[in-house]
């Protein structure tokens, strides 16, 4: 993201960044976006699948975050509150999107090409592994090619971190649907993560790490 060449130690710490923001110091917003611009960048468009639609979430999320950096509370940390509000301007932008993000009005039953047909060895859960950055590149490009039904739910939960109620309420489903689009998910990602969690010395790096 382009702007003024601002070095980020300017502010040592989240709190001293906090601070400044606080006291309206005039680099402390291009630091903190300097700081949380690249992830921000990447939730924005798990939720909204578009580079360009994320782009323009990640400005408004910014612009939301210095209106409103006197209202923080400090329960959480400055992190999670940024990436919360990126959360909330992505999903604001699929309503006006949609008018609806109950996007599936057929029933919520697993059908039979839901499941993989891969049966290699799983050693955990992918989504909750940090192993490298290729495996971090792998999944982001699988959670990016599932359908924004199940992109939305897996990212809320697995990615995010919300509970199953708390996205169900952002989504406006039922529990019950939570659950089930999730499993679908995760096996849809089981299935394209396969091959890589076999034999990830097979994947171009070169490819993996765009």
């Amino acid at each position: 993201m382009p702007g003024p060449m601002i070095t980020i130690t300017v502010y040592d710490d989240d709190a001293q960044l906090l601070h400044g923001l606080r006291r309206h110091e005039p680099d402390a917003c291009t630091c903190m976006v300097k700081r949380f611009a690249p992830l921000v960048y990447a939730r924005a468009l798990r939720l909204v699948g578009d580079a360009d639609e994320a782009e323009g979430v990640l400005q408004t999320t910014f612009i939301k975050v210095c209106n409103a950096i006197n209202t923080f509370d400090g329960a959480s940390s400055l992190s999670t509150w940024i990436y919360r509000i990126a959360t909330n301007e992505g999903l604001m932008l699929l309503r006006s999107r949609r008018q609806s993000l109950a996007l599936d009005d057929v029933a919520e039953t697993l059908q039979p090409d839901d499941m993989p047909d891969s049966r290699v060895a799983w050693p955990e859960d992918p989504l909750r592994a940090s192993l490298d950055s290729e495996l971090r590149a792998q999944i982001d490009a699988a959670i990016s090619n599932l359908p924004e039904s199940l992109r939305l739910v897996v990212t809320l939960r697995d990615i995010e971190g919300l509970s199953t109620e708390e996205t169900a309420d952002q989504l406006g489903l039922s529990q019950g649907a939570v659950k089930v689009r999730l499993h679908r998910a995760r096996m849809r990602l089981r299935e394209a993560l396969a091959s890589y969690i076999a034999h990830p010395e097979e994947v171009d790096h070169d490819e993996a790490a765009r």
